[in-house]
């Protein structure tokens, strides 16, 4: 008897074990990777970058959360389980891409991301605010140092530029988009983003920890990748958690390296760092928040964001440190992975390393130099650095060395700047919103988006 139990107690795990294999297998051949194709016009070869791209949030996405993991490798001890809060914002905005282009259908798309949205509501969070790594299972924090165990706003910040575009877009009258757009806003409005103002000091912090508080002491004061997080903690649709327009002209804009006005390769760089820093400055931000014509008392940032890559462009051309490969058609230095572990490359920090998101994210900005490189990794380099989620992390040709990885971080932007650069799709979304329209005439920019009437007053 017992082991008559035994043997229907396998074949029943046996036959659910296979039932389900098949229903991963089948919804992996729903969105197979693709052979590296030849002879491509310029806009086939940019539907199957983006398209092969995507498969990094679908097929590889957290298979209870559906959130986006980390990377596709377990260097540096990251497992399968850790998945990125920022990764999945840009995340987000690849499955609204992938609708658009019909890769996926649309009930298909929305259901995928009410599953993830239902998940975040149930996940650890800090004075609604999400960690940078949580545990794609259960939504427990998974630290990202030692005292980093808590909320991090940068991290939520763009996670949430994700969210806000997926619920403009997905506007329709039925109980799937509606649930989604509501839980969306329930999220939205209780993050306190003020919390992190700590005592209404004049300047947003990034971390929070239960267990450490303010310890990390990171004030986010520009200019890099952290803008998006003050428009949208002075966007906040709840009054109660708002930050003051003080808090950005007396915190965000009050570094020793936000200012900038000298030139470099001769050209003119408006804020920030010499050189620029790495390339990422100009594109998780400006994933939704739309630079064409958008100015403030600082700068105007389409301009900001060209010259900084016209300049990194400019210095890989130029290659004073006579690295192999670099030239008119490899360029882009940003952080990402790299021979000797993970680097922020930039002109003041050049090891050698070329990062395909720098150039392919740069599209928008330098559209003929984006598509140089773009030919170059695919067409030259494919053999060593195309794969089933596109390009890899990174390669130094100096050093004979190619990643074997792929970073969400890295991955999502490419998808979303080569469509804001072929459609603007992810740009009218993130900016049609009300509420950004909103903070952006209190933190005193302009753009074209922002007609006067329709704000609320």
């Amino acid at each position: 008897m017992k082991k008559k139990f035994i043997f229907l107690t396998v074949l029943l795990f046996g036959i659910v074990f296979f039932s389900q294999a098949q229903k991963q297998k089948k919804n992996s051949d729903e969105f197979k990777a693709e052979a590296r194709p030849k002879n491509l016009t310029d806009t086939a070869l940019l539907d199957l970058v983006q398209k092969q791209t995507f498969r990094y949030f679908w097929n590889f996405a957290h298979p209870v959360s559906g959130m986006a993991r980390e990377r596709s490798s377990n260097d540096f001890g990251y497992g399968p389980e850790t998945i990125a809060v920022g990764g999945t914002g840009f995340g987000i905005m690849s499955v609204i891409v992938a609708t658009e282009r019909k890769w996926i259908s649309r009930d298909t798309a929305a259901r995928f991301l009410l599953k993830m949205v239902n998940f975040l509501l149930k996940a650890e969070s800090y004075h609604g605010a999400f960690p940078h790594w949580m545990d794609g299972a259960t939504g427990k924090t998974i630290p990202f140092g030692r005292k980093d165990d808590g909320a991090d706003l940068v991290e939520t910040a763009y996670l949430f530029q994700g969210l806000l575009c997926a619920r403009q877009y997905f506007n329709a009258v039925n109980e799937t988009e509606l649930e989604l757009r509501t839980r969306i806003n329930w999220m939205w409005y209780d993050i306190e983003w003020n919390w992190f103002t700590q005592q209404s000091q004049d300047v947003l912090y990034w971390h929070w920890s239960p267990n450490n508080g303010w310890a990390m002491n990171a004030p986010l004061r520009g200019f890099n990748e952290c803008l998006i997080t003050y428009i949208l903690a002075a966007s906040s649709p709840n009054d109660k958690y708002q930050v003051s327009s003080s808090v950005y002209h007396q915190g965000w804009a009050a570094s020793n390296y936000f200012k900038n006005g000298n030139e470099f390769y001769g050209i003119k760089l408006p804020l920030g760092f010499d050189y620029g820093g790495p390339l990422f400055f100009s594109h998780y931000s400006f994933l939704g928040l739309d630079p064409r014509g958008l100015k403030d008392r600082y700068a105007d940032y389409w301009q900001q964001n060209r010259n900084h890559t016209l300049i990194n462009h400019e210095h890989c051309v130029r290659n004073p440190n006579k690295y192999r490969g670099y030239g008119e058609q490899c360029w882009g230095l940003t952080a990402s992975d790299t021979y000797n572990g993970y680097a922020a490359h930039s002109p003041t920090e050049d090891l050698g390393t070329i990062s395909p998101t720098a150039a392919l994210s740069a599209f928008p900005y330098t559209p003929e130099y984006s598509m140089k490189a773009l030919k170059h990794f695919y067409f030259d380099l494919g053999d060593k650095i195309w794969g089933e989620y596109g390009f890899v992390d990174a390669f130094n040709e100096t050093q004979n060395w190619y990643a074997h990885s792929h970073l969400a971080i890295d991955q999502g932007p490419i998808i979303a700047m080569i469509e804001n650069y072929r459609t603007g799709l992810l740009w009218k979304l993130f900016m049609s919103c009300p509420e950004i329209k909103n903070g952006l005439q209190k933190l005193g920019f302009e753009s074209p988006w922002l007609n006067k009437s329709s704000f609320s007053k």
